[in-house]
């Protein structure tokens, strides 16, 4: 279990930034009230795929907690029913949590695919927690870290019900995302340890760079979830089939995201160039660029092109893997600056 523990953690690596990849198909499509309940899906554990199957109709079987739609708004069954000719109010209670009733079976089945990459990573993740307890008495910061990411997945999961309770609130989605970036942190400074590690050669420069471009990265980051919540509000009042509209009239929030790109490219230039020059051997910056580049092209694209399809979600993934890779960068780089501290002591 422990020679296996490496790709363990790999594997609920990748199952994390599926769920990003599902998240940002969701809102790329704009299916994130394709369910209006959670964990179910209009109180059905499989979907509908009809629409008649949510209508109310009568000399019907209902089962207790099913949702219907009718008349526009969204109605729970309050136990198993039969209905008669007329509608029997006595039978069924409105859906308080939000006023949301529209059904499409696309964004229905986007929506509960997206649920089920995240209970499958919640499986992994119980792998991982047990075989993480092989390590506590040779080094519990291994399955304390498994056992965090596995909390923090558990909070996800309430967010992720908050989320749809909400209707879809900027600010509850912005907070999903980043305590998903932290998960991400957690599982790869528990891969770094559990692996073994190159020993590059040191540069004080690179190094002080390189906080500098992490900083600024979360510094993007930030910036970039204020300008996506201005989206979404847009999306919300003009409907997402106007999705043209979405950046129209942007706030400072939005000019400074687009022009403080320049400043990371430059940043993450000049890491590239020491790292070449040097001969440090950091692989991972070459991906890095790799993904700024991607990120601003997408970027280009969305505010142009009035977000080509794919784009958004696109853009998304690569801020996800490239924070992760600029994480894993960090972690290399300070184990070069203690290597190299150690050495004159």
């Amino acid at each position: 279990m422990k020679n296996r523990f490496p790709k363990i953690v790999k594997i609920t690596i990748i199952s994390v930034y599926l769920i990003f990849l599902a998240g940002s198909v969701v809102r790329m499509t704009g299916s994130g009230m394709g369910c209006p309940d959670w964990p179910k899906c209009f109180g059905y554990l499989i979907p509908p795929t009809e629409e008649e199957q949510i209508t109310w109709k009568p000399n019907t079987d209902y089962k207790e907690g099913y949702i219907i739609v009718k008349d526009e708004i969204l109605f729970v069954a309050n136990k198993d029913v039969i209905t008669s000719t007329e509608f029997n109010t006595n039978n069924w209670s409105k859906y308080t949590k939000h006023d949301y009733a529209k059904f499409n079976k696309y964004h229905t089945w986007t929506e509960y695919i997206n649920r089920l990459v995240s209970v499958l990573a919640g499986f992994v993740f119980l792998f991982l927690i047990y075989a993480s307890t092989k390590f506590w008495k040779e080094n519990k910061t291994i399955t304390l870290l498994a056992f965090g990411a596995f909390i923090l997945m558990l909070f996800e999961a309430w967010l992720g019900m908050k989320v749809v309770d909400s209707n879809l609130n900027p600010s509850t989605i912005t907070i999903h995302m980043v305590v998903g970036l932290i998960i991400i942190a957690l599982l790869l400074r528990l891969q770094y340890i559990v692996s073994p590690q190159k020993i590059y050669n040191y540069n004080s420069l690179f190094n002080k760079l390189l906080i500098v471009s992490v900083v600024f990265s979360l510094i993007q980051i930030a910036m970039g979830t204020q300008v996506r919540q201005f989206i979404d509000e847009q999306v919300k009042l003009f409907g997402f089939e106007n999705k043209n509209y979405s950046l129209m009239n942007p706030s400072f929030k939005f000019y400074f995201h687009r022009s403080f790109t320049i400043a990371i490219v430059l940043v993450n230039a000049g890491l590239f160039y020491i790292n070449q020059v040097k001969n440090l051997g950091y692989k991972l910056i070459n991906w890095i660029l790799f993904l700024i580049f991607l990120e601003t092209i997408t970027g280009i694209l969305m505010y142009y092109a009035e977000i080509p399809f794919g784009t958004q979600a696109i853009h998304l993934m690569a801020g996800a893997i490239l924070f992760g890779l600029q994480f894993y960068l960090w972690m290399q780089s300070r184990k070069t600056v203690d290597s190299h501290s150690s050495s004159f002591q």
